[in-house]
């Protein structure tokens, strides 16, 4: 992937910002090519799927879903293993990780917010955090173009926001949106509070998510079932690992009874 000439170890204020606040910016960290390639096989995979798009998983009125991205170009192999997201990830999660799904969403124009919520419905456990999420803007985000708005510290309430609010899709007094060029990449902790807000503008806005859990948990889409045979056997062994595709106890862990959403039924 070209990108910035970025170090994997995270500095002390985005480790602190991490902490505190639940999110990392990183400003930067795709070029204008590489955005461009991914708009490019996203637009294409519109195409080819059409109706279809994102049923892997979950569809979203006024939004364009796409999932299990993986299978689907190998410049999505190149989201996934980063390394500059990873260090972050791994700062949330713990060393043991996994990706538990790669989708994207593109917010069409009158696409209403989202609810507050947390990624899957996750609550902290006595472990810690389990889940993380990633955020690569192949567009602007702007105040008025459908961009994420997170209330922040809000991942260490240990708390759901459909169980705390009175109507998580009012807007929260302590609400920040995010913004930024494309290029941007946002590492977040799913905990936080979090949701896409209204896209006002007659442009759509897209967004590749690759989503991370950790290890004694179950990916939101299992890998191994979803992508062929012909894909993995292409995988490099630390994007296998990444991916869990040779875990007994993820295949196991696919069938637990958890809430695949935050907010989609």
């Amino acid at each position: 992937m070209q990108r910035a000439n970025l170090t994997t170890d995270l500095s002390p204020d985005q480790s602190t910002q991490l902490s505190d606040l639940g999110i990392v910016i990183l400003s930067g960290l795709m070029s204008a090519a590489f955005c461009g390639r991914l708009r490019s096989r996203i637009a294409r995979l519109h195409e080819l799927e059409g109706e279809r798009a994102g049923a892997e998983f979950k569809q979203e009125p006024g939004c364009l879903r796409l999932a299990n991205l993986v299978a689907k170009g190998e410049e999505f192999a190149e989201v996934i293993g980063c390394p500059e997201v990873l260090a972050c990830v791994l700062k949330v999660l713990g060393p043991a990780i996994k990706l538990s799904s790669l989708n994207a969403r593109t917010a069409l124009p009158g696409c209403p917010s989202q609810p507050l919520h947390a990624d899957m419905g996750a609550v902290v456990d006595p472990q810690g955090y389990w889940v993380c999420n990633t955020v690569w803007m192949l567009d602007d985000f702007t105040s008025d173009n459908g961009a994420i708005r997170y209330v922040p510290g809000s991942h260490r309430w240990g708390q759901l926001p459909q169980d705390s609010l009175n109507d998580p899709s009012a807007p929260h007094r302590d609400e920040v949106l995010i913004t930024g060029p494309a290029g941007t990449v946002v590492v977040m902790n799913a905990h936080l509070w979090h949701g896409g807000t209204a896209n006002r503008t007659a442009a759509s806005r897209t967004a590749i998510h690759a989503f991370y859990c950790r290890s004694d948990k179950p990916q939101q889409q299992h890998q191994k079932t979803l992508l062929p045979a012909a894909v993995q056997r292409g995988l490099s062994p630390e994007l296998r690992a990444l991916l869990a595709l040779d875990d007994p106890l993820n295949d196991e862990l696919a069938h637990s009874k958890i809430r695949r959403s935050g907010f989609l039924v």
